[in-house]
């Protein structure tokens, strides 16, 4: 049996409250916005820590705007469209960077993660060009190639560090069987890969659901913006006048579907994460 040592006690202690207090954190501001999403106009600057009756005015409110569930139905088109371009490019270049050796592999690597380093300011007015030129101005498609243009360099490089940890028996076995590249990597090494697809795919999800400046200068009309652009621009009455409540219940609105995500998907994000980090 253990000796009981006070140091020991106290350090346990001591972890606990700043993991308390972490949690506390990170947490707060969330269920906030969902008790002020409760409050009507007169309860909102009235200070209170619980719920005390629930009012699903402001819900009603937001639902019942046509234009809020356009964009609301833009974004899920946007990150859809996006994961699945990331992954599609994602996996193929990272199975020529992981799979191959060939000269140069190494600079395009750095070339790569050297590409998402740019902050999105620096390239905004050379992008809008861009997408001006190619016709793609106001349209969810102009988000779709910004945000992938963006998202595509963190997958590259997560799948390629991911793919190199792949035993290479498996490819030569499929290669002696007669299996072409795309049949090797479809049905041997994909299917090895889900935890890192599933964790680079949920972070391209989160980056284009919740990107307000590209939305913001690509579009133009409602019936083409994205949600984070839909709050930023919800008003009310006056100039100087913000209907909080309606506010904090899209953002409730917006942000549930991605808890909800995170959470059933958090083992494979979890293991996709730390996969690459140890060398099997």
């Amino acid at each position: 049996m253990k000796a009981f040592s006070w140091p020991r006690l106290l350090g346990r202690i001591g972890f606990t409250m700043l993991v308390l207090c972490i949690v506390l954190f990170c947490v707060f501001p969330f269920y906030y916005a969902v008790l002020t999403s409760f409050k009507s106009s007169g309860e909102l600057f009235q200070v209170s820590y619980w719920i005390n009756h629930l009012n699903f005015s402001n819900y009603q409110t937001v639902l019942g705007r046509p234009s809020f569930l356009r964009s609301l139905f833009n974004s899920v088109l946007v990150s859809t469209l996006v994961v699945a371009l990331s992954l599609l490019l994602g996996l193929t270049a990272a199975y020529a960077l992981g799979r191959f050796d060939f000269k140069g592999r190494g600079s395009v690597l750095t070339l790569v993660l050297g590409v998402s380093m740019f902050p999105q300011v620096a390239v905004l007015s050379g992008l809008f060009e861009v997408i001006r030129g190619l016709g793609l101005y106001n349209n969810p498609l102009g988000l779709v190639f910004s945000y992938t243009l963006f998202t595509l360099p963190f997958t590259v490089w997560v799948l390629t560090t991911f793919m190199r940890q792949l035993p290479k028996e498996l490819e030569e076995a499929a290669i002696v069987d007669g299996a072409s590249p795309w049949l090797t990597l479809t049905k041997v090494l994909m299917p090895l890969l889900w935890p890192a697809m599933v964790t680079t795919g949920m972070l391209a999800f989160i980056a284009a659901w919740n990107e307000f400046l590209f939305a913001l200068t690509f579009t133009l009309t409602d019936s083409q913006r994205t949600v984070p652009v839909a709050i930023a621009l919800i008003s009310g009455g006056s100039q100087y006048e913000l209907p909080w409540g309606i506010i904090m219940a899209a953002s409730v609105v917006v942000t549930v579907p991605l808890i909800l995500l995170v959470l059933v998907f958090q083992r494979r994000i979890v293991s996709g994460l730390t996969a690459g980090a140890v060398k099997g």
